[in-house]
């Protein structure tokens, strides 16, 4: 069974729009996991207008499955994920102004760097996953940062699915098969859903895990949060 990390930060959007604690950003983090999540994902940007820094602090001994931090590595980024020691760090380049994760790692020409932040990461403890495209180049420059996996960046793939393409997972599937060759572990994020999780789960050999938000919380205001969690359990098994 492929693990469900809930990506949290669309809760910190809403409350962030009113101001005070509502919707209680640990509540809801503490509520995912009885509910069956096996993760918590966050991803703060340098601007804080979702999840803040003090949100990732706080969040330290309320998530008790695995507690995965994504985002760029600028230096506010590394320095946080230090202080935090989550289970999983993963690094995606986005911009500052970025209104979503929109492009996975060149891991060719950041080699260098990635390799860097990667080593730092490392020597506290923490997993690193790299955030790519799904790019036979890409996944094997991701080997040579010493990452311990990768997160398959997964818009491509939701977009043609929703157009009933279902060839549009191929890619993904060759991506995924020459991870697990050369020992990566393969996690995936991004426009999954109920509608096109349990046709990427079947079709993705050795899926580890995959973060959602966005999807998760939007099915939510119909269906329920606890019932929605236990949805994707059950298309993940």
């Amino acid at each position: 069974m492929a693990k469900l990390s809930v990506n949290i930060n669309k809760i910190a959007t809403l409350r962030n729009s009113r101001g005070g604690n509502v919707p209680n950003l640990l509540q809801v983090a503490a509520d995912v996991q009885k509910f069956g999540a096996q993760g918590v994902t966050i991803h703060p940007r340098p601007d804080e207008r979702h999840i803040r820094y003090q949100d990732a602090r706080d969040l330290v001994p309320v998530v008790y499955t695995e507690y995965n931090i994504e985002g760029n590595p600028i230096r506010k980024f590394i320095d946080l994920v230090l202080e935090t020691k989550p289970a999983q760090v993963t690094l995606v380049p986005d911009a500052d102004d970025a209104i979503t994760s929109n492009a996975g790692w060149d891991t060719v020409k950041h080699k260098s760097f990635l390799q860097e932040v990667t080593k730092e990461f490392k020597n506290n403890g923490i997993r690193t996953s790299i955030f790519v495209d799904a790019d036979l180049k890409m996944v094997e420059g991701a080997i040579e940062t010493g990452a311990e996996r990768i997160e398959l960046y997964t818009e491509g793939f939701a977009r043609q699915y929703g157009l009933g393409n279902k060839d549009g997972i191929k890619p993904y599937v060759a991506a995924a098969e020459l991870a697990q060759n050369l020992g990566l572990g393969i996690n995936a994020g991004h426009d999954l859903s109920l509608d096109n999780i349990k046709f990427f789960k079947e079709n993705i050999p050795g899926l580890f895990e995959v973060s959602i938000g966005h999807a998760l919380i939007a099915e939510s205001l119909y269906l329920g949060l606890e019932n929605v969690v236990n949805m994707y359990l059950q298309k993940l098994k």
